[in-house]
């Protein structure tokens, strides 16, 4: 018995020496440069592979640790990898206190400015002027592939949704208008990406927003260098950079509607080269139920290369060539075609038989080379050369005739009365046709193409007044050729039968270019606690088109006929801050907005003189802003596009004098902030007030507007929009919940109550996310959307209305290497 409590004894004692001589390494990781706390971290001793991650105040532990010399590697998505030799002597308890440095974009901080909106999230600070970044953090909650969704919780944004993916998105800024985007810079690594951003620059084509990196949106007068359209603002998405080290990362996501996305990239990093690869694959079967079965979805296959190559870091004049090049395919069973209001009512995820053969096929191509070089401590260089190409053909139901001799309706027209239109009605919905070329499908055929040059130059300088000059110039071409034809089908019990195929070139056959020339200055000046941003920006514009009639579909020219319609312009603006103290700041701008007219002659661009004011609070975990514009529109534009049930020219037409006024108001913060504990509670509220009245009575020749009388409201334009994002965030998962309320939209101009055959519905849409680290390299992913199933419309056009994306569910893996 004593030899074995002695053994015991001894036992214990050899356990508490080893015990005390292991030693521990905590510490807290913080995001350098604002000292944000960073959940989620990644912290792995390579020679013992143990790893811990950081919890909800950005804080870690790792224990019972052996003395010796080891590196402490520190990863986190969206930021640089750090590795710190460590010494950890027998015993120690070691703390340590990590900066990670946000890994915005790949190249050298001095350039940042010269090819971003924001310089990420630690530039927005130096912006005077309402500017939002969302990095690969944020985007990686929700893990969003519908732009509308990515950006429905930033103030000021303007949504109007489609087909329920986002795949052609129609967004504003500040009342700019949201028909197709097309009043608004959308760019890709600051690179113009509408298709042809002044011949035609709505969207059908749109940067996909799930394989992005991050999202800037920049409004008020901070943004008027990124034109042509200065009056609402920019959006610029930053693809998927070349990484600091060889890494690679995939997602494997699956859900409700037989959707599948596939989402994977990998590159590697050395001294004078770098380089990535990446695709993104998506599919859905669709959420509608066409009459007689089919797809109603969509398969969207991108690909991107990228490559760089640069001097030594320390060399005496530093200089950088990035090479990217990407090609995006996609095929979508979607339509114009929506429901009346009874059977929107009935079942509203309906499409009727007479849009079975509607599809949309687009491939985009884009190529750019950039070249940076710094000849001097305060001097860099930017210059870009650039050129995409799309062609699309969205074959689709246009017209209707019931008999031989009869008038042909329009799919809009029919679904806004389909008691007048009753025999048109009943073909659409499937009963058999009369007349064999009953159904006009027309294929909206087209091709563009976008290429330029820019060049921008900046010049850093001065110590007590800190001075930064940019100067910029850009030479770019686009091109729009429509070269369409009419297909004629019969309806035989919910059946279409092809009955007349149309000739290439014998519907809209002409090729519309624009040219233009864009020059801008920019001054930013700091001094003590003002910082003053003035700027210019010159734009000349030349927009011809050559039409060569419907009986001249080889173009022979014996029909032409041309027009032609130039603009030039200064649009200046000036943006100023004011650091009251180091937690509150305001600031105030006073801009220029412009759109060029396009080619019809006699058409003026659309100008306006816009005002902001706004403050803005930051402390710790707590963020506040808020916001009041004004924008005073001297001649407001519309565009006769299909998608908002014009006829589709592109034309633009004069709308006359505008006002839109409005409050943006933004609140952020970790409820849990002064709780010990290793939690975080994070809480979002947005809130954006919109109002826009037409301050002169016309006659329009825009479908879209009709008989305005002045003090009319703009159409769709949301009053009310505010959006809730609360959080629950741990080292090793976090539960996210987005939600959005939007009140109804007024589908043509007028004052009032809003008729009910002339609105959308009021929203209310909440969407649920969680992730859960099975280890450092693997997440579990889930998401709900739409999770109390709300049943909405969305719009009333191109034809009748349109639902929102009813709940759906997706799971997956999300890996990094």
């Amino acid at each position: 018995m004593k030899k074995a409590l002695l053994v015991g004894g001894l036992w214990a004692w050899a356990c508490c020496c080893i015990w005390a001589q292991e030693g521990s390494i905590t510490g807290s990781i913080r995001e350098g440069g604002n000292e944000a706390n960073i959940i989620g971290a990644h912290v792995y001793l390579e020679e013992l592979k143990r790893g811990a991650v950081s919890d909800g105040k950005g804080n870690f532990t790792l224990e019972s640790l052996p003395g010796g010399n080891y590196n402490l590697v520190v990863t986190n998505i969206g930021f640089a990898t750090q590795r710190i030799p460590v010494t950890l002597k027998v015993g120690e308890k070691l703390n340590l206190q990590v900066a990670l440095l946000e890994d915005f974009i790949e190249i050298p901080g001095i350039v940042v400015e010269r090819t971003s909106l924001s310089g990420g999230s630690l530039g927005i600070q130096n912006i005077p002027g309402s500017v939002h970044y969302l990095g690969p953090a944020e985007l990686d909650k929700f893990n969003y592939d519908d732009v509308h969704r990515i950006l429905r919780n930033i103030p000021g944004v303007n949504i109007q949704e489609e087909e329920g993916f986002g795949l052609r998105p129609n967004i504003g800024l500040r009342g700019s208008g949201v028909e197709r985007s097309s009043k608004i810079t959308i760019m890709e690594d600051g690179v113009l990406m509408a298709p042809a951003p002044y011949a035609a620059p709505a969207a059908y084509y749109f940067p996909t927003a799930g394989r992005m990196q991050g999202v800037e949106v920049r409004k008020g007068s901070s943004q008027i260098k990124y034109g042509p359209y200065t009056t609402g603002g920019a959006i610029n998405f930053i693809s998927t950079q070349i990484p600091k080290t060889r890494s690679a990362k995939i997602s494997l996501l699956g859900g409700s509607f037989g959707s599948r996305t596939v989402h994977a990239a990998v590159g590697d990093n050395y001294k004078n080269f770098g380089f990535s690869l990446e695709t993104y694959q998506a599919h859905s079967d669709g959420f509608k139920n066409l009459d007689n079965g089919g797809d109603t979805g969509y398969d969207l296959q991108d690909y991107i290369a990228k490559v760089r190559f640069n001097t030594n870091p320390d060399a005496k004049i530093y200089q950088a060539l990035t090479i990217k090049a990407g090609q995006t395919t996609s095929e979508s069973d979607e339509t114009y075609l929506g429901l009346t209001d009874e059977d929107f009512s009935a079942t509203p995820f309906r499409r009727y038989s007479g849009s079975q053969q509607d599809v949309i096929d687009t491939k985009q191509h884009q190529f750019m080379i950039r070249h940076h070089i710094q000849p001097f401590k305060f001097m860099d260089i930017t210059t870009t050369a650039y050129r995409t190409d799309f062609a699309r053909n969205w074959y689709k139901l246009d017209k209707v005739q019931a008999t031989e001799d009869g008038d042909k309706a329009s799919i809009s027209n029919i679904l806004a009365d389909p008691v007048q239109f009753a025999d048109e009605f009943n073909i659409i919905t499937g009963i058999s046709s009369i007349n064999d070329n009953a159904l006009e499908v027309k294929a909206n055929n087209r091709e563009y193409y976008s290429k330029g040059l820019q060049t921008v130059l900046g010049f850093k300088f001065g110590e007590r007044v800190i001075s930064d000059l940019e100067v910029g110039l850009r030479f770019h071409k686009d091109q729009i050729d429509r070269f369409q034809w009419v297909d004629h089908y019969r309806m035989d019990n919910g059946v279409m039968a092809l009955t007349n195929s149309g000739v290439p070139g014998t519907e809209s056959n002409r090729v519309e270019t624009a040219t233009a020339f864009a020059g801008y200055v920019q001054y930013n000046m700091k001094i003590n606690k003002w910082t003053i941003v003035p700027g210019l920006r010159y734009e000349n514009i030349k927009v011809a088109r050559d039409d060569y009639g419907k009986e001249d579909p080889s173009r022979s020219g014996v029909n032409l006929n041309s027009r032609e319609n130039r603009v030039d312009v200064l649009i200046p603006g000036i943006g100023i801050d004011y650091e009251v103290n180091s937690n509150w700041s305001a600031f105030l701008g006073v801009h220029k907005g412009f759109s060029p007219p396009g080619s019809k002659e006699g058409t003026k661009p659309e100008e306006s003189v816009n005002y902001e004011l706004g403050g803005r609070y930051e402390k710790g975990a707590m963020l506040f802003q808020t916001v009041f514009f004004f924008n005073d529109y001297s001649n407001l534009l519309g565009s006769d596009l299909a998608a908002s049930g014009g006829q589709g020219t592109t034309d633009q037409f004069n709308g006359g004098d505008v006002n839109v006024s409005g409050i943006e108001l933004e609140f952020n913060y970790d409820l849990l902030a002064s709780v010990e504990t290793g939690l975080s509670l994070p809480v979002g509220i947005s809130y954006t007030l919109t109002e826009g009245e037409f301050q002169n009575s016309f006659e329009s020749e825009f479908e879209g507007w009709g008989t305005v009388s002045e003090g009319d409201d703009l159409p769709y334009l949301p009053k009310h929009q505010l959006a809730l994002q609360l959080g629950l965030e741990h080292g090793r998962f976090n539960v996210n919940l987005s939600s959005k309320l939007q009140t109804e939209l007024r589908t043509v101009p007028g004052q009032g109550d809003i008729p009910l055959q002339e609105s959308t519905d009021d929203q209310f849409v909440i969407d649920l996310s969680t992730n859960y680290a099975l280890h450092r390299n693997i997440k579990v992913f889930g998401s709900i959307r739409n999770l109390t199933d709300q049943e909405y419309n969305v719009a009333r056009r191109p034809a009748g209305l349109r639902p929102g994306m009813p709940r759906s569910f997706t799971i997956g893996l999300k890996a990094q290497f």
